[in-house]
């Protein structure tokens, strides 16, 4: 999330003209936004000519607040068409116009939406309006080219700001063509952006190094707010300042301050209860603002409770209280009952071991390197943890599934190659079939895919046709995805040539001797784009050149590349655009602990270009840690691979 400035100045009264304008024609036909078949409220005479005069208005609306951003005058222009019946054309041109323009533009439009929501906008417009952009991506994609990924963004963003229920994906995917863009659309906000881990932060701030305002400064500004009132309890002036702030879509975060503040000070609880009832009763903060925020807390309760003694306890208290006012519906609120036991084992480890699977996998895609996944599942998980195995065999396929036959082929070969033990191996494909309802949602061939990796699993010896047997006598008798998974495996099996056949199910695409992606071509691309910002390019041009290579998991080559230049050229303009990279969100400290790690390793090769290069390289290597890129742990040794520390403590 992106916040704007407001400015002072609004649009003027009438900037649009009348809805009667004589003037007014019909949009023209060849308009890629233009729609024949939005027909708008029915109810309204002579719907086509209202229709086109809105669609125009609706331009003008959203240029005029692309110029201004001032989400208070374009509130007021869209109440002023009294036309509400029409607003989904509104959420339709917005996002439109704003998916071929800059992130500024973006993130203002994800703004303005959650301002407008419901208050100026009816729900049912806005999933409206989400569901003809869905319809037009066929359309769109003729004009923007990345059509796919950004809808698909909005959409994500849409979930997470709480105007579009998660529902939509689903239900919007039963009822369009298969081969509709639109079905990459859906597939790609929820695979590539809501199934994420920590989603939500990385959703919120995808476009926010474009806006001049930042959720940091807000919070800041809010958490002062807070304390300020706290000292001095005056309400009034309290409001004042929440009104100043000019973030009504980001209340939620206030009654999540408020809320917090309250748990970890008892004595201050019911004077900080006392102002969020007053800022709903006099409707500064809706009931969706505090809903959402007492739904933060809900998410977080658990890493409340390693500060606050019985966090779960005092916030069950806290929503009584504000139920029991009037000014908190608990039938809206998520559910804060204790984690499920099996929730309880998946500990924090566990969760980070997900996380970190995800990238050894999406970079062995990239690179086929076999070796490297050996050695990063062993540094991952040093205590050969059977749950941990199979966690990483079911995300290995499960990301597999979801991508072309080559990804499927290289899979198959990784898990032949691994040498896990047999019963981690049952372990994760068990756990695959067991999820494969809730899969076979996104992939609606989940049973032709999951039945042939498990019958090439046979084929390849990784595991033996009796343990299929014994996956399948935990199925028998139920109707459910995971049986027919296991029939068509063994159906598989049964054909005549069967193992010849399975072998080359994907084309072969994956073995060792290949390695997948062209990594030589990329590693080329990243040696130009510094080339060409070292001799005096923008520094913006070359965080963007390196964001549309679409690989956050190989920036750790754009880290080593820099560096050698840096010292190979005793020149230090790379390094403002590895802070840069940095500063933005774009280069990780995973990525860029790992860049380090690798310009470490080829140490001895560098010696013979740059004589001083471990000199150079210990220097870097200090100023890193004082800037925040590196661990303080990080370390250069004699020449060994293990001297070199990276994230987390673990080797490279």
């Amino acid at each position: 999330l992106i916040l704007p400035t407001f400015p002072g100045a609004s649009v003027g009264k009438g900037t649009c003209g009348g809805l009667h304008d004589p003037a007014e024609g019909a949009l023209y036909n060849n308009d890629p936004n233009y729609d024949s078949t939005e027909d708008g409220d029915p109810t309204i005479k002579d719907t086509p000519r209202k229709l086109d005069a809105y669609k125009r208005k609706a331009t003008v609306i959203v240029e005029e607040y692309f110029a201004t951003s001032d989400v208070v005058s374009t509130a007021n222009e869209l109440r002023e068409l009294k036309l509400p019946g029409y607003s989904y054309y509104f959420v339709k041109k917005l996002v439109s116009m704003a998916m071929d323009r800059h992130d500024k533009e973006k993130e203002m439009a994800a703004v303005l939406l959650s301002a407008l929501y419901s208050e100026v906008i009816d729900p049912s417009q806005v999933y409206k309006g989400f569901s003809k952009l869905v319809e037009s991506a066929d359309d769109l994609i003729v004009d923007i080219p990345d059509t796919v990924d950004v809808l698909a963004l909005f959409i994500a963003r849409a979930v997470v700001d709480d105007i579009l229920p998660p529902a939509f994906l689903k239900k919007q995917l039963a009822s369009l063509p298969a081969d509709s863009k639109g079905v990459d659309v859906l597939r790609r906000a929820e695979k590539g952006y809501l199934a994420a881990p920590l989603h939500s932060e990385i959703i919120e701030r995808r476009w926010v190094s474009s806006m001049n305002k930042t959720v940091d400064d807000v919070k800041v500004k809010i958490n002062n707010l807070l304390v300020e009132f706290i000292a001095s309890g005056d309400k009034k002036e309290a409001c004042r300042c929440i009104k100043e702030l000019k973030v009504p879509f980001f209340h939620h975060e206030i009654v999540k301050r408020a809320l917090v503040m309250a748990m970890e000070r008892r004595a201050v609880e019911s004077q900080l209860l006392e102002l969020l009832k007053k800022t709903t009763e006099e409707g500064l903060i809706n009931s969706s603002q505090v809903t959402k925020g007492f739904g933060r807390i809900i998410d977080v309760v658990d890493d409340l409770s390693l500060d606050i003694p019985d966090a779960r306890g005092i916030l069950k208290s806290l929503i009584s209280k504000a139920a029991s006012e009037g000014w908190l519906s608990v039938s809206s609120l998520k559910s804060l009952s204790p984690p499920s036991p099996k929730e309880s084992v998946e500990d924090t480890a566990a969760k980070l071991f997900k996380m970190k699977a995800q990238s050894i996998i999406q970079e062995y895609f990239l690179s086929g390197d076999i070796a490297e996944v050996s050695d990063c599942i062993e540094s991952e998980n040093s205590s050969c943890s059977p749950d941990l195995n199979a966690m990483f065999i079911k995300r290995l396929v499960t990301l597999a599934m979801d991508r072309k036959n080559r990804e499927k082929e290289m899979a198959s070969v990784l898990l032949s190659s691994l040498c896990f033990p047999t019963d981690d191996v049952v372990h994760g494909l068990i756990m695959l079939i067991e999820s494969a309802d809730d899969t076979v949602l996104d992939n609606p061939i989940v049973v032709e895919d999951l039945g042939m990796f498990l019958a090439r699993a046979v084929v390849d010896e990784v595991i033996a046709p009796q343990q299929l047997e014994e996956i399948e006598s935990q199925f028998l008798g139920t109707e459910s995805t995971g049986n027919k998974v296991l029939q068509m495996a063994k159906s598989l099996l049964k054909a005549r040539l069967a193992g010849e056949r399975i072998l080359r199910c994907w084309g072969g695409g994956g073995s060792s001797s290949k390695n997948g992606w062209a990594v030589e071509d990329v590693k080329d691309k990243i040696g130009k784009l510094l080339e060409e910002f070292e001799s005096g390019g923008d520094i913006r041009e070359a965080c963007r050149c390196i964001k549309e290579l679409g690989m956050p998991f190989f920036h750790h080559e754009v880290v080593k590349k820099a560096l050698v230049k840096i010292m190979e050229s005793k020149s230090e303009k790379l390094w403002g655009l590895l802070n840069e990279g940095f500063r933005s969100g774009l280069i990780t400290s995973y990525q860029m602990t790992k860049g380090f790690g690798r310009v470490a390793e080829s140490m001895e090769d560098l010696r013979l270009d740059v004589p001083d290069a471990e000199k150079q390289f210990g220097y870097y290597i200090e100023k890193a840690k004082l800037t925040g890129w590196l661990d303080s742990s990080f370390g250069i040794g004699p020449t060994t691979k293990s001297s070199y520390v990276k994230e987390n403590g673990t080797n490279i």
